[in-house]
């Protein structure tokens, strides 16, 4: 004889979601497939390469005061260790607010990310553009952009922080806007000085973005299971 009301039933645990992790492997798939080209000197990519920088320059050489201005958003406003101050300030407040575990989180994300970036460079070791009549400088090797990937980890780390303490509306609108601008601006003033390639400031975006979005992922899932 069947019961006249079904016995109720466990719903299923929810995980992490799932997006960040097919975003993050897409990204760092990109990136390694960057990462062969450059490896090999592809002769499309390094001519694409060529002709956007040598075009760059010819503007950068003709206009003095805008090269300032580059100089300044880019050794200033977006340089990295800007960007690392924003997220020791956010690790400080996260501390303050007894949230210890994401504070460490955000800490080593941005930490990593440093350490990723410098080691593919050394071992890449790729050349910077070099001019007859340089704008700028910059030493160390090129690929991938440590201004270009250092912005991305920390606006897309600041971003994910604020959503998950409850920030939205005008507010939220606003910081992605100034995180959007900061990430495509640090690498046009890269381009715009002869720094770097484009193929370099592309590799850092792909490798942050990729890089947080398993961080995050890594979080969620770390704090689920702290929860059962």
């Amino acid at each position: 004889m069947h019961s006249p009301h079904p016995a109720p039933t466990t719903p299923p645990e929810a995980g992490p979601p799932a997006g960040p992790v097919r975003t993050g492997s897409l990204l760092v798939g990109l990136f390694a497939v960057l990462l062969f080209l450059v490896t090999i000197a592809w002769s499309p990519l390094i001519a694409f390469d060529r002709s956007v920088a040598d075009g760059l320059h010819v503007w950068a050489v003709e206009d003095p005061g805008l090269v300032r201005v580059n100089r300044v958003l880019s050794d200033w406003v977006w340089d990295p260790w800007t960007m690392r101050a924003l997220i020791a300030v956010a690790v400080v407040w996260l501390w303050w607010r007894s949230e210890r575990l994401l504070a460490v989180w955000v800490a080593a994300t941005s930490a990593v990310g440093t350490f990723l970036q410098q080691g593919l460079k050394s071992a890449v070791g790729r050349e910077r553009p070099e001019w007859p009549d340089p704008v700028d400088s910059a030493h160390f090797s090129a690929f991938p952009s440590g201004h270009a990937m250092t912005a991305m980890v920390t606006c897309v780390t600041v971003l994910w922080l604020l959503r998950r303490h409850g920030v939205e509306g005008q507010w939220w609108l606003w910081a992605v806007v100034v995180a959007v601008l900061s990430v495509v601006g640090v690498g046009l003033t890269r381009l715009y000085l002869g720094v770097h390639w484009p193929t370099d400031v592309l590799g850092g975006w792909l490798l942050g973005a990729g890089w947080v979005a398993f961080s995050v992922t890594a979080y969620e899932r770390t704090v689920l299971s702290r929860q059962h």
